[in-house]
């Protein structure tokens, strides 16, 4: 029940963790304040939610953010001669194509489908695990669509169905690590690779130590942040989802570290 609850409140408060939330929150409010002839309140939240967004088209205020999360766990670690299994994250997987056209897909984080396709050649006798069901609030009833999704696409890149185990009931990064570990049952001594994009890998590998896992291995992959973390270029699509990526997840590892999770 608790669980459930956690659920639908971080759901929920996650459409104010975007950006463009904010900007329609400050467009309405100037819009309310015109409609009471509050012209100098009006003038004020136009110009506010005016300059808000040309800064984030110039510039890609997310970016700096993510680089600080990215650069606590390094790309291409070294691993240990013996790994017991691969632990995917879900979140990358485009199960809107898979459902309406019967292929596979992937979004912009599709690297954790792909490197975890890597490290199974690299260790045929370790298990392959993907762990996500569905995140929506509407549709609870297609919990198995992104697990079988991306048990079609393993299988199409050549991992053998044997070596595949999924786990599709979690709907965040918590019930990742809880059910995950229920369906595994990890033994002191083992070795689990984690795989997730590198600026979700530190609340990640918080809650999956924090829920009895042990020797954890972080694999980042889907880095966003570039070299030159402040420079300035015209794209707001770009600049707004870095941004609305960064908000979502320091409030999520602010949410978690409260929660204890």
């Amino acid at each position: 029940m608790l669980e459930d609850l956690f659920f639908i409140a971080s759901k929920t408060v996650g459409m104010l963790a975007r950006v463009e939330s904010w900007l329609l929150i400050l467009l309405a409010l100037a819009l309310l304040a015109a409609w009471r002839g509050r012209m100098r309140a009006t003038r004020a939240l136009l110009t506010a939610g005016f300059l808000a967004l040309l800064a984030l088209t110039v510039f890609p205020l997310g970016t700096p953010l993510l680089a600080a999360l990215e650069r606590q766990y390094p790309p291409n670690p070294p691993l240990p001669d013996h790994v017991d299994g691969i632990i995917v994250l879900g979140g990358a997987e485009d199960t809107g194509a898979f459902t309406r056209w019967g292929v596979t897909g992937m979004n912009a984080g599709g690297e954790r489908m792909t490197a975890g396709v890597e490290l199974a050649r690299r260790y045929p006798q370790a298990k392959l695990i993907f762990t996500g069901g569905t995140a929506s609030l509407i549709y609870s009833d297609a919990h198995t669509i992104p697990s079988r999704m991306t048990k079609a696409l393993w299988l199409a890149l050549g991992v053998p169905e044997a070596q595949i185990v999924l786990e599709d009931r979690s709907r965040n990064t918590a019930e990742n690590a809880i059910f995950t570990r229920d369906l595994i049952q990890p033994q002191p001594g083992q070795v689990w690779l984690l795989v997730t994009s590198a600026w979700h890998m530190p609340r990640s590998m918080e809650t999956f130590q924090r829920n009895g896992w042990t020797g954890l291995v972080p694999w980042p992959v889907d880095f966003r942040s570039a070299g030159q973390t402040f420079r300035m270029e015209w794209r707001l699509d770009d600049h707004l989802q870095e941004a609305d990526v960064a908000l979502k997840e320091y409030l999520g590892l602010l949410a978690y570290r409260m929660a204890g999770k």
